[in-house]
């Protein structure tokens, strides 16, 4: 069963938290509140998420500094960040945003819609992600099975070179089709260039698990790397 994705809101004001987990209740994710930078961090530390939708105007910590410390962490450096704001102050504001490491700047009040659109992009992407880890951990167990078989005598076990290349065609299907639908879309281009890399990803997979298709002479192949 494919776990559901947390998706964390951070935001002071408890109203504001509440609109949003009503925008975003129709994509049946987990929706993490967080009230404060500080309350971010700390959820940030224990759980994994596919995307943060990050209020700038909030008392402390502003969106601002929370954003520079996620950035800073390794664990985090990579989460999409959506900043939120009730305030505008023109292009310098904004590309504060930019620069902090937002994804996508968003002024209050803002479309429903797009804003349920375009979180639900990063969360297909992690999923996508979530995804092909699991296919690459049952590729390397496959591969050192057939180092064992190899150094036996034996012979490869083919049903789970079947299994396993059935199971990666579906993921490249699904990652075929979001990629299809960032382009008619015109996605932002981090969800764009996230997309591009998961392909990318799932190419080398694909290439090491022809490798140890019989009569390949490929040796032992090497696995793309998972960063």
């Amino acid at each position: 069963m494919v776990q559901k994705a947390k998706i964390l809101l951070v935001d002071d004001r408890p109203e504001n938290l509440l609109a949003l987990e009503a925008i975003l209740s129709a994509l049946d994710q987990t929706l993490v509140r967080a009230s404060s930078g500080e309350e971010a961090l700390k959820a940030l530390l224990t759980d994994d998420f596919a995307v943060i939708l990050l209020d700038v105007q909030m008392p402390g910590m502003d969106g601002f500094e929370t954003a520079a410390h996620i950035k800073r962490r390794e664990r985090t450096r990579d989460i999409p960040i959506i900043f939120l704001t009730a305030i505008n102050h023109g292009p310098h504001h904004t590309f504060r945003g930019y620069a902090a490491g937002a994804v996508d700047y968003i002024s209050k009040p803002f479309d429903p819609w797009v804003l349920r659109a375009k979180v639900s992009v990063f969360v297909e992407l992690y999923m996508k992600n979530c995804q092909l880890r699991e296919q690459a951990a049952l590729l390397r167990l496959q591969l050192e099975g057939a180092g064992q078989v190899e150094a036996g005598g034996s012979r490869e076990p083919a049903g789970l070179l079947a299994e396993l290349s059935a199971r990666l065609a579906a993921v490249e299907e699904q990652a075929e089709a979001l990629s299809k639908q960032l382009d008619d879309d015109s996605a932002d281009a981090a969800a764009v260039a996230t997309a591009a890399h998961l392909e990318r990803k799932l190419t080398g997979l694909r290439r090491a698990l022809d490798a140890l298709e019989p009569g390949t002479g490929g040796g032992t192949p090497t696995l793309p790397s998972q960063s």
